[in-house]
């Protein structure tokens, strides 16, 4: 059974020691867009993330 965006995002997350928070903080320094830990985990949970962001993240971890 394939894991849903959502799942995968904080399984990563959890993984690498990283929570939201700290990856929205990170996101908004590099992106120039203010991003906080509600706005980046509804933006997982709606799988409205643009490929940027994703990229982005992957950087970052």
């Amino acid at each position: 059974m394939r894991l849903k965006v959502r799942e995968q995002v904080k399984a990563l997350l959890s993984q690498e020691g990283v929570t939201q928070k700290d990856i929205a903080v990170m996101l908004s320094d590099k992106l120039g867009k203010k991003y906080t830990q509600t706005s980046l985990a509804q933006k997982i949970s709606r799988g409205s993330l643009s490929y940027n962001e994703v990229m982005t993240i992957a950087e970052i971890l």
